[in-house]
């Protein structure tokens, strides 16, 4: 009796062996491809670490240009008269500053 278990158990192995292995590299690609870490999941985190270093590098020249910026309001001779005739309205010794009004604006929304 268990030679005839065996020897049924043999046949199906053997009947179906192909089947099976075929299955199980069938789920292993689909898992490869789909699963938590298969190739869109680390595809999708490779754009997502690419936009983050392009951000990155964006925020690290808008600091250097703000260190700059820093640096030559606290240094530079013309950046500060600059600032101090357009934003302090100072003038140098013998200008005249003339203040103009704001353009009227009509009731369309348009300016004269």
């Amino acid at each position: 009796m268990t030679i005839d278990i065996q020897e049924k158990l043999k046949s199906l192995v053997l009947g179906y062996g192909r089947y099976l292995l075929a299955l199980i590299v069938v789920l292993l690609l689909v898992h490869d491809v789909f699963g938590t870490h298969g190739f869109l999941a680390m595809r999708k985190k490779q754009q997502e670490l690419e936009r983050v270093t392009a951000e990155l590098d964006r925020l690290n020249k808008e600091n250097d240009a703000l260190q700059q910026e820093q640096q030559d309001l606290k240094s530079d001779p013309q950046t500060i008269r600059k600032i101090a005739r357009e934003e302090l309205l100072l003038a140098e010794p013998g200008e005249i500053i003339i203040k103009l009004p704001p353009p009227a604006i009509e009731p369309g929304g348009r300016s004269k």
